[in-house]
């Protein structure tokens, strides 16, 4: 009973829901009908159109301009990069190159400064070294043949001035030191004649020198009358038959003056000794 009360009550709400549906349809079919109709939408003209058409032709054609010139640049851009990139890649192998003169410069720096440490030990030695070499020469010249004996002892003592001048380098020193030394080699090799003074019988004379290398030093008067030669053994000079070596002498002074071609003399030379 109580179930078909339940069935009754849904029809009669199933019944009521159906009526206010159709009454609601059909007060919106009024209402549609009662309202007025909309206008009709105007037509656009071809002109307007066009003109549309033209500006995005336009448009497109100026972008098209920047897009060239975008690729002109890049393009710029790119050959510029490939170029700078070469330049980097020389740079590279300039580098690798000045890396290896730079550590050979470095090495050499290195042993330029042990030269001169080491350098400065030999300074220090080269002094007493050139004191001994300026003694020995003085001595040379003292035991020896008495030719240009002025000039050689004045040598020797402009050297041993300059050892204590501090405005000469210690291998100016050195080279003046052995120039000496070569000049009094020269002599051993050459014959040359000069004028000078003699003590001839008792009384200094006016003479004419012959030097022949260091084995003979020869004198005789401007006239002729007497003649000398340097006896090392005595250490004078002794008087010479003018008619034995006159003639000979006068020969050899003028082979000295190169006014003869060289000849054989027949001069007083004393013979060789040996060495000790």
């Amino acid at each position: 009973m109580k179930m078909h009360r339940l069935k009754s009550i849904a029809l009669a709400v199933a019944a009521t829901a159906g009526v206010l549906a159709g009454s609601s349809a059909y007060s919106a079919e009024q209402d549609a009908a009662a309202a007025p109709a909309a206008p009709p939408k105007p037509l656009v003209p071809v002109s307007a159109i066009t003109k549309v058409g033209e500006r995005r032709v336009i448009a497109e054609q100026k972008s098209q301009v920047r897009i060239d010139r975008l690729a002109a640049e890049t393009g710029d851009l790119l050959q510029d990069y490939k170029t700078v990139m070469k330049q980097v890649d020389g740079l590279r192998v300039y580098n690798a190159r000045l890396e290896k003169q730079i550590a050979g410069q470095l090495r050499r720096i290195e042993s330029l400064g042990k030269a001169v440490d080491e350098a400065t030990v030999i300074q220090r030695q080269i002094t007493p070294l050139l004191i001994r070499m300026i003694d020995g020469l003085e001595q040379f010249v003292n035991l020896d043949v008495p030719f240009h004996i002025d000039e050689r002892k004045e040598r020797v003592e402009f050297l041993r001035d300059n050892m204590d001048r501090s405005d000469i380098t210690i291998a100016e020193k050195f080279r003046q030191v052995l120039e000496a030394y070569k000049i009094e080699n020269e002599y051993g090799r050459k014959i040359d004649s000069y004028k000078g003074v003699a003590d001839v019988a008792g009384s200094e004379r006016n003479v004419n020198f012959l030097r022949i290398g260091r084995i003979g030093l020869l004198y005789q008067t401007n006239d002729g009358e007497h003649s000398g030669a340097w006896d090392k053994t005595q250490g004078r000079w002794v008087e010479l038959d003018a008619g034995d070596y006159r003639g000979a002498i006068q020969k050899g002074l003028r082979i000295a003056r190169k006014q003869a071609s060289i000849d054989i003399m027949k001069l007083p030379i004393p013979a060789p000794e040996a060495a000790k």
